[in-house]
C-alpha cells in the first residue's frame, strides 16, 4: 500500500472538526456460497475532518468496504474503529443513528414531507418537538433550500438536485461525526452534479466531518477529495495519498489509467474559483427595480449588459441594454443563467460553465448569493502557467 503525505493546509483548517478517526484493520468480506473473497484484508486510516473517496471501476468491492463502517453489511474478519471504539461492540441500529448516510436518488420516504424526511433520525433519537424543528428549519438553510418553500413538500415536488439536498440534511440532521456518501450525485444532471459537489464542498468547510464517499469518476475524487484511496479487486488498495500526489506519480499503470490524459485540465480540478482574482463585478439589478432605472446606469457607465439579482442577492438573469425597450420588468428581461460557479468550484466547472454561458460565467458564494464573475481568460492564462510547468517529454515518450 503506498504511503499517504500528509495534505497541504487548506482554508477549512480554521474550522473546528467534528468529525473522527476512522481505522480499518485487516478487514475481509466473504459471502456464503462465494469462494473468492468480495473483500480481502483492508487496512487504512481515514483522519478526523477530512473527504476520503474509495475509487474504483464497479464490482471492485468500494461500496462493500464502505458499508462495513456503519455495519450494513457485517464484516467477515477484522477490526474497524471509529473515533477509537470498536464498531462491532455497538447495537447495529445505535451504531447507524451516529453515522451519517447519503445515497444516490436520495433515498427519501416518499409519504413524508421535506420535514418529517430530514426529522427522521432525530426523533428516533428522542430529541424534543421544538429541537427537531428548530434542527429541520437549521438544515434546510444550511443545504441552500428556503423553509418556507419546502419544508411541506413531498419528494415527489421536488427536482432530483434539491431531492440530493434534502437527502444530505437528513444524513447531516443528527449533527454525526460521519457521513457515508455512495455515489450520491450519480443521477442528476451535470450541472446539478457539479452544483451539489460545491454545496458539498461549502458544508465541509463549515462542519469538518469524516466524510467517506463512494464515486467510479476519477474527476469528481479529485474535486472532492482530500485524500483519494484508488481500489482494484477485492477492494486491494492500489494508492492511497493526496490528489495532487496521485495526479503526480500514480503508482502504476492501473492508477494512470483512472487519472488519463490532459495533466493540465486535471490540474484545474484542484485549484478553485476562490484562488483566482474575479473579473470586475456586473452591473446588477433587483428583480423590483425598473427597467429605465437599469438602462440609465448601462448608459451612465458605458456597459450594455446587467445582470439580475433576487430579493437575496441570487442570480437570476442577463439582461442586454436592446431587451430593455420592450420588456416590462426586469423578471421576464434578457435570459436566465443556465449555469454558474460558486467560490468552492473548480476552475474546471469555471470553464465548462464559461464556454456554456459564452465568454464569462457568474460566480456565487455562500447561500447563493452574487460574488462576481470569471472570464475565459482568466482560466486560459492558468492553463498557459501549469502547461508551462509541467516536466517536457522525451522525445519518443507516448503523447
Amino acid at each position: 500500500m503506498a504511503q499517504t503525505a500528509e495534505p497541504q493546509v487548506s482554508p477549512i483548517a480554521e474550522h473546528a472538526v467534528s468529525g473522527v478517526d476512522i481505522e480499518l484493520e485487516h478487514v475481509s468480506k466473504n459471502y456464503p456460497g462465494q469462494r473468492a473473497a468480495a473483500v480481502e484484508d483492508v487496512s487504512m486510516h481515514i483522519p478526523a475532518g477530512e473527504i476520503v473517496i474509495f475509487v474504483g471501476p464497479s464490482g471492485c468491492g468500494k461500496t462493500t468496504t464502505m458499508k462495513m463502517i456503519n455495519r450494513l453489511i457485517e464484516p467477515s474478519a477484522g477490526t474497524i474503529t471509529i473515533g477509537g471504539q470498536d464498531n462491532l461492540s455497538l447495537n447495529g441500529d445505535e451504531l447507524r443513528r451516529t453515522i451519517g448516510y447519503a445515497i444516490q436518488q436520495a433515498g427519501l420516504f416518499p409519504h413524508m414531507t421535506v420535514a418529517q424526511n430530514i426529522a427522521v433520525v432525530p426523533g428516533l433519537l428522542g430529541w424534543s418537538k421544538q429541537r427537531i424543528a428548530a434542527r429541520v428549519e437549521e438544515m434546510l438553510d444550511l443545504v441552500g433550500l428556503d423553509p418556507g418553500e419546502f419544508h411541506d413538500r413531498f419528494p415527489r415536488r421536488l427536482s432530483g438536485g434539491q431531492q440530493q439536498r434534502v437527502g444530505v440534511a437528513r444524513a447531516l440532521a443528527a449533527d454525526p461525526p460521519v457521513l457515508l456518501m455512495d455515489e450520491p450525485f450519480g443521477a442528476v444532471d451535470p450541472i446539478t452534479r457539479g452544483n451539489l459537489q460545491d454545496e458539498l464542498m461549502r458544508l465541509q468547510a463549515e462542519l469538518r466531518k469524516t466524510i467517506v464517499f463512494v464515486t467510479h469518476d476519477f474527476d469528481e475524487a479529485v474535486k472532492l477529495g482530500d485524500r483519494i484511496a484508488v481500489l482494484g479487486p477485492k477492494s486491494t488498495i492500489l494508492q492511497y495519498d493526496t490528489p495532487d500526489a496521485i495526479l503526480a506519480n500514480p503508482a502504476n499503470d492501473t492508477v494512470a489509467g483512472f487519472v488519463g490524459a490532459g495533466a493540465s485540465l486535471k490540474q484545474l480540478t484542484l485549484m478553485r474559483v476562490r484562488d483566482v482574482q474575479l473579473t470586475e463585478e456586473a452591473i446588477t439589478a433587483r428583480c423590483d427595480e425598473t427597467c429605465e432605472e437599469i438602462r440609465q446606469q448601462l448608459d451612465e457607465r458605458g456597459r450594455t449588459y446587467a445582470l439580475v439579482l433576487d430579493e437575496r442577492d441570487r442570480p437570476q438573469r442577463w439582461v442586454h441594454i436592446r431587451d430593455l425597450p420592450a420588456a416590462t420588468t426586469l423578471a421576464e428581461a434578457g435570459k436566465p443563467i443556465t449555469d454558474w460557479v460558486t467560490t468552492q468550484s473548480t476552475l474546471r466547472d469555471a470553464l465548462e460553465a464559461i464556454l456554456a454561458e459564452g465568454g464569462s460565467a457568474v460566480v456565487t458564494k455562500e447561500k447563493g448569493r452574487y460574488a462576481g464573475t470569471i472570464d475565459i481568460h482568466t482560466v486560459m492564462d492558468t492553463i498557459s502557467d501549469l502547461r508551462g510547468s509541467e516536466p517536457r517529454r522525451r522525445t519518443g515518450d507516448p503523447a
